[in-house]
């Protein structure tokens, strides 16, 4: 008899769900906020676009037919890279617009 398929990701194994307080605020969620906390920016997803064209190689795709193999580990790792770098990205766009508000909170309060 096959075993049932888990639904959670292999990085949970081994560590308590009960300990782990952003796993539990994620699962809290309203399904809105998760659609919208998973769309990037157009400047995050141009940085990312780049990045995955550089690390696959960027030839122009009307001039060169280019196709690449991998298997599923190296897919998952590229995936798993991406993912990653949206993440750094996004948090690096939020902490941007905070110094931004901060920095013009701090110059209407001087006028």
């Amino acid at each position: 008899m096959k075993e049932p398929i888990s639904n959670r990701p292999d990085f949970f194994d081994g560590a308590s769900e009960s300990s782990n307080l952003l796993w539990k605020y994620v699962q809290s969620l309203n399904p809105d906020t998760i659609a919208q906390l998973s769309q990037p920016s157009s400047s995050a997803a141009q940085v990312m676009e780049r990045n995955l064209k550089g690390i696959l190689g960027g030839l122009p795709g009307d001039r060169f037919d280019v196709s690449v193999t991998t298997n599923r580990d190296t897919l998952g790792q590229l995936l798993a890279s991406a993912m990653m770098s949206g993440y750094f990205l996004r948090n690096a766009e939020q902490r941007m617009a905070l110094e931004q508000s901060l920095q013009l909170t701090g110059h209407s309060e001087e006028s």
